[in-house]
């Protein structure tokens, strides 16, 4: 009786290697999630960028941190907004989220000086 591991490996039947089959499931999941999490992902940044640089004075804007507010000025990195009358903040270009309907700034300060403080 041998007691050497070697040997009982020996006796083993040669496992065959896996051709092209062995590696159609780890290249499906591989497509998967480009589709599911990558592709999705570069077309918000894109669409976000195309949005950066299609704005201009006027503009009614949220910040990430969700201000609202109108741009006043803007240069190449940092935007001037009006966030109350004659109250202005300078924020990054990046920080701006989305664009907002024309009147939403007007509407929101309305309602804002209307309530009771």
């Amino acid at each position: 009786m041998s007691f050497f591991i070697s040997d009982a490996l020996a006796a083993a039947p040669a496992a065959q290697q896996p051709g092209m089959e062995g590696l159609l499931f780890p290249a499906g999941i591989l497509v998967f999630f480009y589709f599911l999490f990558l592709r999705p992902q570069a077309q918000r940044a894109k669409e976000k960028k195309q949005m950066i640089a299609a704005m201009g004075k006027g503009v009614e804007v949220v910040t990430t941190g969700g201000i609202l507010g109108k741009v006043v000025d803007l240069d190449d990195n940092f935007v001037k907004l009006e966030v109350g009358d004659n109250i202005f903040i300078q924020v990054q270009r990046q920080s701006i989220e989305s664009m907002m309907p024309k009147g939403t700034y007007k509407a929101v300060t309305k309602k804002s000086s209307q309530s009771p403080a």
